[in-house]
């Protein structure tokens, strides 16, 4: 994913809903924070969002942008429509979110701006998913030195896990930290 694709995919959704403000809460968050952040964190060819002001309206956003749509074929990128249920990010990750001003379309009144996951809140939300993807993203965050690990072993209790979920969550991230520090070059 380019931050051009992000652009259009946001432009896109705050036409089709009449919203203009779209939470960005998947992986392609990150270019929220950094408009060139490395290829390993751009390899999804989706941005999961939803209406701030009315996630119901994420619905649309699947049936016109979504996964097998035309848009999607037309261009090799999608959106999926979630929900704020899907981040399963820490406590007080919306008073973090990074707004980013997203050129409208060409003749469109919308004026989009996508609300991403802040770096830590999105590697620890990824962190909570647990695929093997999910912790190569992570290490991929540290390694290129976008989130700090001080302020991600701060927020794991903050997820809205259950105790032993967070206890993994921290393993792994610990096992990451561990792999990065034996890496050629790492101090």
């Amino acid at each position: 994913m380019r931050r051009a694709d992000f652009d259009h995919l946001v432009a896109a959704a705050a036409e089709i809903t009449g919203c203009d403000d779209l939470i960005v809460i998947g992986s392609q968050a990150i270019l929220g924070s950094l408009r060139d952040a490395p290829a390993l964190l751009l390899d999804s060819m989706e941005v999961d969002m939803y209406p701030r002001a009315d996630p119901a309206k994420a619905d649309e956003i699947d049936g016109v942008l979504g996964d097998g749509s035309s848009f999607h074929e037309m261009n090799g990128y999608y959106a999926h429509g979630v929900g704020p249920e899907t981040a399963k990010a820490p406590a007080g990750w919306e008073e973090r979110l990074v707004p980013i001003a997203v050129p409208p379309r060409v003749g469109s009144v919308r004026h989009p701006v996508a609300w991403c996951l802040e770096p830590h809140d999105l590697v620890l939300s990824k962190c909570a998913a647990g695929r093997p993807r999910d912790f190569a993203y992570a290490k991929e965050a540290l390694r290129a030195g976008i989130v700090d690990q001080a302020v991600l072993r701060t927020r794991i209790d903050d997820l809205p896990l259950s105790a032993s979920a967070r206890g993994h969550v921290r393993t792994m991230l610990e096992g990451i930290v561990a792999q990065l520090a034996r890496e050629p070059g790492s101090r």
